[in-house]
């Protein structure tokens, strides 16, 4: 039996979400969006690729940062407009602010808090 695992690209204007999950720890540590080119760039490469929307163009995962997100599967959800990538992120670091994830602030019991210490300071990761 062939299993279709064909992403539905037409739902989102030609986009769909990507989640990226820590392999070690299970923690999601971002979500992107890929287009056709990305997904496929990334099933040859083994390396996370997403398609900017603020920059309006493919986008290498860890290009400018080294932060690269090496795949050992991806998963493709029941209406094929979303993929789960769980990743090994090289460098320890998938936020452009230094965090091991982007989802660094929490709302608990009515406070905010970070829930990760900043890894490094984003000026050091992009020489600005």
């Amino acid at each position: 039996m062939k299993i279709d695992f064909t992403p539905d690209f037409k739902k989102g204007n030609g986009l769909i979400s990507a989640i990226a999950q820590d392999i070690h720890s299970g923690e999601v540590i971002m979500l992107a969006f890929m287009n056709k080119e990305a997904f496929e760039k990334t099933l040859e490469t083994g390396e996370a690729y997403y398609f900017s929307r603020s920059r309006n163009k493919l986008w290498h995962k860890g290009e400018s940062s080294g932060h690269v997100q090496k795949v050992h599967s991806i998963r493709l959800d029941c209406d094929g407009d979303a993929v789960l990538l769980k990743v090994e992120q090289l460098g320890n670091i998938a936020c452009h602010e230094g965090y091991h994830s982007c989802f660094f602030r929490e709302w608990k019991n009515g406070n905010v808090s970070y829930c990760f210490e900043q890894l490094k300071d984003p000026k050091l990761i992009y020489n600005k």
